[in-house]
């Protein structure tokens, strides 16, 4: 089973152009910043939004397809969809909402499957209770019971955590984890948060102004970032132009050589991932500007002694404090050196 999509949808100035294959028992992450098109993506798979051409097909059943014009209506695409702030219906209870779920069966049926549902998600004793009664776990717990209980093919999972503090997100995703662990079709997990998709799902499809690059597995979004977004959602803070020389990778803005010979031609970009203050000194030498307490440790602005004032700083974390003005040798590991 998977869940196929190819299509493009204009907004205004915004031009979505997705493409992307998640397949069934695995989740996939759709990461990107805010305004890149991840929520549009969801609702045009989910039968929110209509895109202006393309094709999305789920477990080899097409759900639209602009050229044989069929747009197959949300009820009838067997899709879970849920919502940042879940959705529920405030003037209904536990149990009706996850009774509007349930779409097939009689009276007594759909009253069983409810009950099945509300055993499953730990939500006994809050049947009559209303969405405003409970808690933001809680009311996740609902929102999930009543899309499974639809008998979904595919769940879209949009931001799930986004409006939670870290305490309560963090366990949070513990649970959603746990209950979505053997949903047998595929699931698509949008976030920003890099940490977030790296915890919970195997394959990531990274997106920036309404584009998606390549289905990747995880590990390599930072192994091998394929674009400069995917470095930055990877995790690299320091983007430096960079240019071959015959003394090695020269940093102009910096005016200084790097005796490294990087392998890649036609870049012009150097993203640094990681990097070490060596005792013995390193490639670079480099002076401390600035120094900003952190909650684990210090951030270090830096830039070589010589450059101009209006010269790129390098970010560096270290766990212990430097003062400003003094020099540090660094050294940076060559398979954490990427380049655009």
């Amino acid at each position: 089973m998977s869940l196929i999509v190819d299509i493009e949808k204009r907004l205004g100035a915004f031009t979505l152009r997705a493409e992307l294959e998640a397949r069934g028992g695995e989740a996939l992450a759709l990461l990107g910043p805010s305004g890149c098109g991840k929520t549009v993506t969801l609702k045009c798979v989910a039968g929110i939004l209509t895109p202006d051409r393309g094709h999305i097909e789920l477990d080899g059943r097409v759900l639209y397809d602009s050229k044989d014009q069929i747009d197959l209506p949300p009820q009838e695409r067997q899709i879970g969809y849920l919502f940042q702030q879940y959705a529920l219906f405030p003037n209904m209870t536990v149990e009706q909402n996850i009774l509007c779920g349930i779409q097939r069966g009689g009276k007594a049926e759909k009253a069983e499957l409810a009950a099945a549902q509300i055993r499953r998600f730990r939500l006994g004793g809050l049947e009559k209770q209303y969405p405003a009664q409970l808690s933001g776990g809680q009311q996740q717990r609902v929102a999930l019971a009543r899309i499974l209980a639809s008998g979904p093919q595919a769940v879209l999972l949009d931001e799930p955590f986004s409006a939670l503090d870290s305490f309560l997100k963090w366990n949070l995703e513990l649970e959603l984890g746990e209950m979505l662990s053997g949903f047998p079709g595929p699931l698509l997990w949008v976030s920003h948060d890099v940490g977030e998709c790296r915890r919970n799902c195997r394959k990531v499809c990274v997106m920036e102004s309404g584009n998606t690059d390549p289905v990747i597995p995880i590990e390599e979004l930072f192994t091998r970032p394929a674009s400069r977004s995917a470095a930055r959602l990877a995790g690299c803070k320091n983007f430096l132009r960079a240019e071959r020389a015959a003394e090695g990778l020269r940093l102009p803005e910096w005016d200084v050589t790097l005796p490294l010979q990087p392998e890649q031609s036609g870049f012009d970009t150097m993203a640094v991932f990681n990097a070490a203050i060596l005792p013995d000194g390193g490639e670079l030498s480099l002076r401390v500007c600035r120094v900003i307490e952190d909650v684990d440790g210090y951030i270090l602005l830096l830039r070589p002694e010589d450059a101009a004032p209006s010269a790129p700083f390098l970010r560096f974390e270290s766990p212990v404090p430097h003062a400003v003005g003094e020099t540090l040798g660094l050294g940076f590991r060559t398979d954490k050196l990427f380049f655009f």
